[in-house]
């Protein structure tokens, strides 16, 4: 008897409000609302749980100029463990989560943002699992959209121009053509080197890598790391920019483990070979996307390079990333253009 009302009040303190359902995360089915998984004390305002962490990554992955918002959740007295050059091998019931929006005026953050879609990437005892969930009109819940779901949204730039694109909130499949390694699904954002920076918590600045193990959400990490740099900050090396770039852009499917492992182009950042790199490589099976020229890199010569051409182009036939966006990312196009000019013949 003492057991089971033991055990009873396990499963109510599990289930309280102001707890994260953990039940719902290695769920077997999705729940149809963001709501239902407590991970935020207010969704509209996106204030997470206290045990839901916010984080940041040094360079970030372009989607169409929108904004990302972070966290991650580890179930309490488990740990990530430390992969070297790769994700944390997060434990059963850990989830990340990942807010896509627009702020109304990039000029003023204080008019608030535009929340799109919130992403979830669900440990569950088969393996990764990914979801996603688009925001209503009234910013006040956002609901499970398995097969994706297309939001036509503007906001006014730094400029002051307004800006129009249809955002894609991608269907499940989308899902794997990013997330997969090795054919599983799989996070790829948060590897030890990529948030190896200071982050602004609510109890003050810390190294994130040092507060996650203040919070005990990961087992250890090498303090000798070689981390990408922030690819917007103009005062670090440019090779060292474009390298950060490609890798968090392009590097989880051009890589040995990842979807584009055939084509031997790998822009990882471990990558050191030049041929690999795409310096005078031939495409493989490119079709069209080469757009008639020889090689992904040509030294001095950006306009005979694919790499930059399928950068530029919004043809979904030739484009890369060949899904995810629906603009150029001009400021990308422009540093790598140059790095491509500047590198040695």
């Amino acid at each position: 008897m003492k057991k089971t009302v033991q055990l009873l009040i396990v499963f109510m303190l599990s289930m309280r409000i102001d707890a994260v359902n953990q039940n719902l995360i290695v769920s077997d089915t999705f729940p149809q609302k963001l709501s239902e998984f407590h991970f935020f004390v207010d969704g509209s305002a996106q204030i997470p749980h206290s045990d839901v962490i916010p984080y940041e990554l040094i360079s970030t992955l372009f989607s169409d100029y929108s904004y990302k918002q972070r966290w991650v959740y580890v179930p309490k007295n488990t740990k990530a463990q430390y992969q070297e050059n790769w994700v944390f091998d997060f434990p059963i019931g850990s989830a990340l989560i990942k807010t896509f929006y627009y702020p109304i005026d990039e000029r003023n953050p204080e008019l608030g943002k535009n929340l799109l879609e919130t992403r979830l990437l669900l440990r569950k005892e088969s393996g990764w699992e990914a979801v996603s969930y688009a925001w209503n009109d009234e910013q006040n819940e956002a609901f499970k959209k398995v097969a994706g779901k297309t939001i036509n949204v503007s906001w006014i730039d730094f400029m002051g121009e307004t800006k129009e694109v249809r955002y894609r909130v991608p269907n499940v499949n989308q899902c794997k053509e990013c997330h997969a390694a090795n054919d599983k699904i799989t996070p790829i954002g948060p590897k030890a080197r990529n948030i190896n920076k200071d982050f602004q918590f609510e109890d003050g600045e810390f190294n994130q890598l040092t507060y996650w193990m203040s919070r005990q959400i990961i087992d250890n990490y090498p303090l000798d790391l070689i981390s990408p740099v922030d690819w917007m900050d103009e005062s670090q090396d440019l090779n060292e920019r474009v390298r950060s770039y490609l890798d968090v852009n392009c590097g989880h499917c051009h890589s040995p483990t990842g979807n584009a492992n055939s084509t031997g182009l790998y822009l990882h950042l471990n990558e050191t070979r030049d041929v690999n790199l795409g310096v005078y490589k031939k495409p493989v099976a490119t079709g069209r996307g080469s757009g008639g020229l020889k090689y992904s890199i040509v030294p001095g010569k950006p306009e005979e390079s694919i790499l930059l051409h399928r950068m530029i182009s919004m043809d979904p036939g030739v484009m890369m990333p060949e899904s995810g966006r629906a603009l150029t990312h001009e400021e990308a196009v422009e540093m790598v253009r140059e790095w491509i000019m500047f590198m040695e013949k």
